[in-house]
């Protein structure tokens, strides 16, 4: 079971897919230097979708560098909170 993150810049959204289908997406809005994650769903839990959808997110961030990130979405902050090493991608 390989989960693949992808951008989806068309639709706004990362997405997480599982077997070539869509199995969760983290919505998102480009505001300046700043990408504010809006949304967060998964269709399946407890199947490591959303720590995967959040993780490779965060990572595809991080190697663009050009961008802070702003947690609206619960789930999003919530990863970012039990996952320290990304603290220092969020804007104040």
């Amino acid at each position: 079971m390989a989960i693949e993150i992808i951008d989806n810049p068309d639709q706004s959204r990362y997405e997480a897919h599982l077997d070539g289908e869509v199995a969760g997406f983290a919505e998102y809005v480009l505001k300046d230097d700043r990408i504010v994650f809006t949304h967060t769903e998964v269709a399946v839990e407890g199947k490591g979708i959303g720590g995967a959808l959040a993780r490779g997110a965060l990572d595809d961030v991080r190697a663009k560098g050009t961008h802070q990130v702003v947690p609206r979405c619960r789930f999003i902050k919530s990863w970012i909170e039990k996952h320290p090493d990304y603290a220092d991608l969020v804007s104040d």
